[in-house]
């Protein structure tokens, strides 16, 4: 996968431009980049463009990516990111009153794996709810 696949996504293409200039996306910024490109990037170019924000050097772009890479965490929801929005100044979401911007499940062709994943937890979710149910 690449960069080119990632700008399919206007958020993720918001935050690749942001990058691009030299700014501070946020620590959230940094985080949900992170995760949404470690499925689309290579670890060396995602801390490549990780440290182009001036608040982050390539020891800690480093251990960002190793985190996420080692929890294997699936892209943050568009609640969520909104969510984590709120507690910085930089907007992840350029366009929050959009209900349909910001999803990275609609914007970008997930991986296999993450859907399976994904899947997985609703199996366990609905078996959790069943067996409190009855």
């Amino acid at each position: 996968m690449s960069v080119a696949e990632l700008r399919k996504s206007p958020m993720m293409s918001h935050l690749l431009d942001a990058l691009d200039r030299g700014e501070d996306i946020g620590h959230y910024g940094r985080l949900t980049f992170a995760i949404v490109g470690h499925h689309f990037l290579g670890r060396d170019e995602l801390v490549d463009w990780l440290t182009k924000d001036p608040d982050i050097d390539e020891g800690e772009a480093k251990a960002l990516v190793q985190q996420v890479e080692a929890r294997d965490y699936n892209p943050p929801s568009r609640r969520t990111i909104l969510e984590w929005q709120a507690h910085q100044s930089f907007p992840i979401c350029p366009t929050p009153d959009d209900p349909d911007a910001c999803n990275p499940y609609q914007e970008l062709p997930m991986p296999d794996d993450v859907l399976q994943d994904i899947e997985a937890y609703r199996e366990r979710q609905f078996d959790a709810e069943d067996a409190a149910n009855g």
